[in-house]
């Protein structure tokens, strides 16, 4: 019998800056609510989701930041791609950043996420899903992959 082969899905999350402070989101406790194949139920993430089909990065980026936060990116860049594994999934992770941006971030998808805030830097909360983590890194070290 031949085994079915696993596929490799793309996805990103977007660092959204304002006054040296990141938005992050918590995501719901129960892993069924989380809506992660990287087991992100209870950490706080960036907002971010699955690229679709025939969209570019900056389109999914948009969309998925508008759909969860109802914040409009005006513009947002590539910064890093990420190669995120965990037992049961295998995500390539694109880094975006947004500092030019409309409105203020509210709760729309309450089955996933419970709250939005702001948080410096410097002082991240914890845990933090561990794609948003990399992003962060990669963005504090100015660099565009950052090998396991």
């Amino acid at each position: 019998m031949e085994q079915k082969k696993k596929k490799i899905g793309v996805g990103f999350g977007v660092l959204i800056l304002k006054d040296n402070k990141v938005l992050l989101g918590k995501r719901h406790e129960d892993p069924e609510k989380a809506s992660s194949l990287l087991n992100g139920a209870g950490t706080w993430t960036m907002p971010g989701g699955k690229l679709d089909f025939g969209e570019t990065f900056e389109q999914g980026a948009k969309r998925e930041t508008m759909e969860e936060t109802g914040i409009k990116l005006n513009k947002v860049d590539v910064i890093c791609v990420n190669n995120d594994m965990v037992e049961t999934a295998h995500f390539i992770t694109l880094g975006l950043f947004s500092d030019d941006f409309e409105g203020k971030p509210q709760v729309l998808e309450p089955d996933e996420i419970t709250e939005w805030g702001w948080f410096d830097l410097n002082e991240l909360p914890n845990p933090i899903y561990f794609p948003s983590a990399k992003v962060l890194e990669n963005y504090k070290a100015k660099k565009f992959y950052v090998p396991q």
